[in-house]
């Protein structure tokens, strides 16, 4: 993988970049596969770049198993990136160089407390009533005091006074006093970078201009605007995007179907289906609701993100789903469903049948399982289909009508099955059910006459 590591004239930047940075601590959930998508639908329709970066810098809790899920899920959405993946773990001797410029400008300073100070400082703020925080003690001091070979992590300097202001492109202008904002820490005792310095000279190499991300991120931004503002390199445009809430309006868990992109991918949602749905998941476009690739990339702007926090809706999911498997194209969606070892003969079958079995189905396991009569002869009988009553004297009198029949279509058959139900006097569903009970093992199913068809005469007469 490539990496950045020196910093990039802003001045070689003349289009629009941006980038998707995800911790590859657990799977890619749907609130980031939704930033994924808006960063590259904008870098997209504006012409610019998209690029990725694996913040990996979490050593604990980040493995190579989540970065390859993480990769696996865009590529499954197609969203693709425009240059060499940046992996920060591979970039903390940059880090570390920025903190000490920042340390010798007089930005930033070296704190020798230990964690037990730290801890006592908390309590006793919490016990006057304060926030709990760092009480800036080495700010002013003199390093010199502090004992021989101690160890020392290195804080930013908070501006003493004044606002910190961000004109957000979703949140509008948001401001906030420096004086609740904590003197941070920048790089840790072990020569490590945090997150709030890593990301701001990540952002800052790979010439940056835009960042779109959770609002989550909002407090951060405040801080690393300041890092910007220190080294005097130039601040990207903030867009900050509300958060994906469930149903009942509290923020999406496990229990409202927040899972892994790639457990979307097993239930059977297609990745044109999932693209829509996160697309409208806090952004517009008038009333339309079914929008292509194309026309998201056309489309897709910042000024259309709402600024209230959107509600997943699986039901929604699975209407957009069901709408793109009846869009699909038959011979792709046969790819999707076969199995290594199915016959050209059941390949040939699903094709034909899939205009019908296709309107019936909201997921492609539902498709699937739905075309497993084409697959296999049935084994038993569903339990609704237990409870038709079979004349068999019925089938074979038909089936001998059916021996006779030369033109094997769809439309033959149900001209032959019409005229034998009137002649037997009879209406054609009792004819019909049978015969779907005993070609399928169900109660339901496309057309009995289409599935005649499909499966063809051999096959017919060995099911009755």
């Amino acid at each position: 993988m490539g990496c950045y590591n020196e910093p990039t004239p802003d001045s070689v930047y003349t289009m629009i970049r941006v980038r998707f940075a995800p911790s590859p601590t657990g799977y890619l959930h749907l609130g980031g596969a939704r930033t994924a998508l808006f960063n590259w639908l904008y870098a997209r329709h504006h012409k610019g770049k998209f690029l990725l970066r694996i913040e990996d810098t979490d050593l604990e809790r980040s493995t190579q198993e989540n970065t390859d899920l993480i990769f696996k899920a865009l590529a499954w959405l197609g969203i693709d990136f425009d240059e060499e993946p940046t992996i920060q773990s591979q970039r903390a001797q940059r880090h570390a160089e920025i903190a000490h410029e920042l340390l010798a400008q007089g930005h930033a300073y070296r704190c020798f407390c230990t964690q037990e100070e730290l801890e006592e400082m908390r309590t006793s703020a919490l016990a006057r009533g304060c926030q709990p925080r760092y009480n800036n003690y080495w700010r002013d001091h003199d390093p010199k005091e502090a004992p021989a070979d101690m160890p020392f992590v290195i804080r930013f300097k908070i501006p003493k006074s004044g606002n910190v202001v961000i004109n957000d492109l979703v949140q509008g202008q948001v401001t906030v006093d420096s004086e609740v904002l904590e003197d941070f820490v920048i790089l840790r005792q072990d020569g490590t970078p945090t997150y709030m310095l890593a990301v701001v000279v990540d952002d800052h190499d790979m010439g940056i201009t835009h960042i779109i991300r959770g609002d989550d991120h909002l407090t951060n931004a405040f801080k690393q605007k300041l890092v910007y503002e220190a080294m005097g390199w130039t601040i990207p445009a903030f867009a900050h995007i509300p958060l994906i809430h469930g149903s009942d309006g509290a923020k999406l868990s496990k229990r409202h179907g927040a899972v892994g992109v790639d457990a979307y991918e097993e239930m059977g949602i297609l990745p044109q289906a999932m693209c829509n749905y996160l697309l409208r998941l806090g952004w517009s476009h008038g009333n339309a609701e079914i929008i292509t690739q194309s026309e998201a990339i056309e489309w897709f702007d910042v000024d259309h993100i709402g600024r209230s926090p959107a509600r997943f809706d699986k039901e929604k999911l699975l209407f957009l789903n069901a709408h793109y498997l009846r869009e699909a194209d038959n011979t792709w969606l046969t790819d999707h469903i076969c199995k290594p070892d199915d016959s050209s003969v059941i390949r040939t079958r699903f094709i034909e049948g899939m205009n019908s079995l296709k309107q019936r189905a909201k997921t492609l396991v539902e498709l699937c399982d739905s075309a497993a009569f084409y697959r296999a002869r049935p084994a038993g009988l569903s339990e609704t289909a237990k409870t038709i009553i079979i004349d068999h004297t019925l089938v074979a009198d038909f089936k001998e009508v059916l021996e006779r029949q030369s033109e094997w279509t769809e439309q033959a058959l149900h001209t032959v099955a019409k005229t034998f139900a009137i002649e037997r006097n009879i209406k054609l569903v009792d004819l019909a059910q049978p015969l779907r009970v005993l070609l399928t093992g169900h109660t339901v199913s496309p057309s009995v006459f289409e599935i005649m068809a499909v499966l063809g005469k051999e096959e017919t007469f060995v099911r009755l």
